[in-house]
């Protein structure tokens, strides 16, 4: 939660939100600066004398490039969550302090950069733990556990339509349309995964929606929670640790150890399913998440690099087309095609091996070095 710009002044509804719930005093002087708050909600830091708190509304429409839209009615189901979060594990999630359903509203308590850390922007600097992967699989296989077979949290959360519009359509129906090769395969996993209803899933664990707290991570943003299929969030947190890999080349081998240390805490929490059933639809699913991230509605902004989009096509096509039966099966896959020589390192070798054929044949013909 950093700033992004200059303090500037907010709509007079934002203000009345404090007020109204009692988190500010009428008159009290509020310092609001706008903090990252990602494509779909606007995200403040509001300073008052003596303390300091965040407030977030979701967006409409989101920012990105293509056209799309979602229901603002996500920021309950993101509070919602929140609070079942904090009943099971408190230090997982920010303070919660105020909802305002109608208005698209809710206040937390601010964590300061300093002390609380995104884990994406560790991982983009290098600073890779595996130990800071393995507590994220921690903390999202327990919360899975705890709401496993909970009838009331379904019922509370049967946000097919937002889910739909957040992640099935950009993610996977995008990028079928994208690969009309892949069309069936994908829409496949679309119905897949919108049919699956075993746990309460939070939708976006992302590097960029976890902070690195001195208790373990703190998860932020679950506007899409919805009770579905618990493995696309397993698949959804994994798939980011390999695209990283690609453009934090000298923390490769951690970051795999990474993904391999949060799956390897995640699946000792499954206890609601087979965990080879789980871990099949994730490894079936997280090929399509990493070219969703491509071709999708909602890129990734650090791939800028034509080869390296190339090689997610490449690899996520072929384990689409065959797909692994585990996740590590998905890894090795990636480890693979990440160590096979490039097109370019071929020609050279092909080249120098043709030179050197060259170089002993005419050594050959002459007794001596050519």
């Amino acid at each position: 939660m950093s700033p992004t710009a200059a303090p500037e002044t907010p709509d007079p509804v934002l203000s009345d939100f404090l007020t109204a719930h009692k988190l500010a005093r009428p008159g009290e002087a509020a310092h609001w600066t706008p903090l990252a708050g990602g494509v779909s909600s606007d995200l403040w830091r509001v300073d008052l004398p003596g303390r300091s708190l965040c407030v977030k509304r979701a967006l409409a429409r989101l920012r990105v490039a293509a056209d799309w839209e979602a229901p603002v009615s996500r920021n309950a189901y993101e509070w919602a969550w929140m609070r079942f979060a904090s009943l099971h594990r408190p230090d997982s999630v920010p303070e919660l302090l105020a909802h305002d359903p109608e208005a698209g509203l809710f206040a937390m308590a601010y964590l300061p950069a300093e002390r609380y850390p995104m884990w994406k922007s560790q991982l983009l600097a290098g600073e890779v733990e595996p130990a800071t992967a393995a507590a994220v699989g921690e903390v999202l296989g327990a919360l899975h556990a705890a709401s496993a077979g909970d009838t009331v949290l379904a019922a509370e959360f049967a946000t097919d339509a937002n889910f739909h519009a957040l992640r099935i359509e950009p993610y996977l129906l995008a990028t079928a349309a994208a690969h009309p090769g892949l069309a069936d395969i994908l829409q496949s996993l679309a119905d897949r995964t919108a049919g699956t209803r075993l746990a309460l899933v939070h939708g976006d664990v992302s590097p960029k929606n976890i902070l690195v707290g001195p208790s373990g991570p703190v998860l932020l943003d679950a506007e899409c929670a919805w009770y579905g299929d618990p493995a696309f969030d397993l698949a959804f947190c994994v798939n980011h640790l390999l695209l990283k890999t690609l453009v934090v080349p000298g923390r490769r081998a951690e970051l795999l150890r990474s993904a391999h240390a949060l799956v390897a805490q995640y699946v000792r929490q499954v206890d609601w399913e087979p965990r080879s059933a789980l871990e099949a639809r994730t490894a079936s699913l997280l090929p399509a998440l990493l070219l969703a991230r491509v071709d999708g509605k909602s890129p990734v902004e650090y791939l800028t690099d034509d080869r390296h989009r190339l090689f997610v096509r490449t690899v996520a096509s072929a384990l689409l087309r065959a797909p692994a039966v585990t996740v590590v099966g998905v890894l090795d896959a990636w480890v693979t095609a990440l160590e096979a020589p490039t097109e370019t390192e071929t020609e050279t070798e092909t080249e120098t091996e043709t030179e050197t054929e060259t170089d002993a044949e005419a050594e050959t013909e002459s007794g001596r070095p050519a």
